[in-house]
């Protein structure tokens, strides 16, 4: 089998911890059954020997594949990553949305996306980028009993993203343990609102709405901070055309959503403003993940 899953950006702003979208940018895995267990990486992860040594997408696998069919095959496995990792693009959720669903498929189950989600669910606790990688689109997602309820919109052609990746990385932990542990309630208000108007406006395709709905009082500015060159990435791409500009996650990327006729200048504007930083365009993802045979 082969499967491809998306990368994700989750939070969009305002919406911590429950908005979120797929991005055309993947992993993809390559699974064989063998006499004995193989594990080749190409891409992101691969001069990293610990990823061979200690793989979370194989761990994942073979815990979820055991449960399923109570013994433990060997299968060859060759990955291919182009997801950076600890950018806030989402490859924590790309590996255990593709572990999973790897292994209901290789034990002959049919892969039900709801299920596949609410499995990952019990690895990855907050739903903002699993669920747009297990049914891409625009997903707004809760918990609730112990579920995940979503509801998900497929984005149009005419709007397409540039992503600014810097070469630094941030873990979530990491960007998550700076946050203050009590809010004002004007500023939780403020968050509240500026949700509620960006699923709208998404709901509706009302792209004109997004600038004023991604601003944000909880998490963005604590954790641009950490590398302040991405206020200048923000405001560099509200001048050149971006319909939002927002952290990715949290971070270090930023996501940029732009008409896919003004993307071209906004992608040059950024190259030129921050040369030592990888910008690029990307469609966005209506599918999530998606399996075919090898």
């Amino acid at each position: 089998m082969k499967i491809r899953v998306p990368a994700s950006s989750a939070n969009l702003g305002p919406g911590f911890d429950t908005l979120g979208l797929a991005l055309g940018l993947y992993n993809e895995a390559v699974i064989e059954r063998s006499n004995y267990l193989s594990i080749s990486v190409k891409g992101e992860g691969s001069d990293k020997p610990y990823i061979k040594k200690n793989n979370t997408f194989v761990n994942i696998f073979y815990d979820t594949y055991n449960e399923l069919v109570g013994k433990k095959d060997n299968f060859r496995f060759a990955f291919t990553n182009s997801i950076p990792f600890s950018r806030g693009l989402g490859s924590s959720s790309s590996v255990i949305v593709g572990a999973i669903a790897s292994a209901y498929h290789m034990a002959g189950y049919n892969v039900d996306k709801e299920q596949v989600l609410n499995c990952a669910l019990k690895l990855e606790s907050h739903p903002d980028n699993i669920t747009p990688c297990v049914y891409g689109g625009f997903a707004v997602s809760v918990t609730y009993n112990g579920k995940v309820i979503m509801l998900k919109k497929e984005l149009p052609k005419d709007i397409c993203a540039v992503v600014v990746i810097p070469n630094i990385s941030i873990s979530t932990e990491s960007a998550r343990g700076i946050l203050p542990k009590q809010y004002k309630i004007t500023d939780v208000v403020f968050n509240l609102s500026r949700a509620a108007l960006m699923s709208a406006a998404f709901m509706s395709e009302n792209w004109d709405m997004l600038k004023t709905a991604a601003c944000d009082k909880l998490h963005e500015e604590i954790r641009m901070g950490k590398l302040p060159e991405l206020f200048d990435v923000r405001r560099v791409a509200l001048e050149n055309g971006a319909l939002m500009s927002v952290l990715s996650g949290s971070g270090s990327s930023f996501l940029n959503l732009v008409y896919l006729k003004h993307a071209k200048k906004l992608l040059h504007a950024l190259q030129t403003e921050f040369s030592d930083f990888k910008v690029m365009e990307l469609e966005l993802d209506n599918q999530g993940f998606f399996i075919t045979k090898s």
